[in-house]
C-alpha cells in the first residue's frame, strides 16, 4: 500500500518538475515506477508460487467433458496415464 502511496506523491509532483526540467521529472518518474513495480513483485510472489502449484496440479486431470444432459465431468488421468507404473496416484 505504501507504494502506491509513494507513486501517487511521484506523479502529483512530477507535472511541476516537468516545467522546469522535464528529464528530471521523468527520471523520477521512471524511478518511482520502478520502484513500485519492484515491491508489487515481492508482495506478489507467494501468490504466484502458489498459482503455479495449482496449474502443476491439474495435470492429473483430463479437459472436462460436457454430456448431452448438460453436467460437466472432469475425469482423473489413471497412472498410466500420468506416466507412474506403480500405480501411486496423489490425490
Amino acid at each position: 500500500m505504501k507504494h502506491v502511496l509513494i507513486l501517487s506523491m511521484f506523479l502529483s509532483v512530477s507535472p511541476a518538475l516537468a516545467e522546469d526540467d522535464s528529464d528530471r521529472g521523468r527520471d523520477l518518474m521512471t524511478e518511482a515506477l520502478r520502484l513500485f513495480m519492484q515491491g508489487f513483485m515481492a508482495e506478489m510472489e507467494p501468490a504466484i508460487d502458489d498459482l503455479q502449484g495449482f496449474v502443476e496440479d491439474l495435470n492429473a486431470y483430463h479437459a472436462p467433458e460436457i454430456l448431452p444432459n448438460g453436467d460437466i465431468i472432469i475425469r482423473r488421468k489413471t497412472a498410466e496415464e500420468l506416466g507412474d507404473p506403480g500405480g501411486d496416484v496423489e490425490l
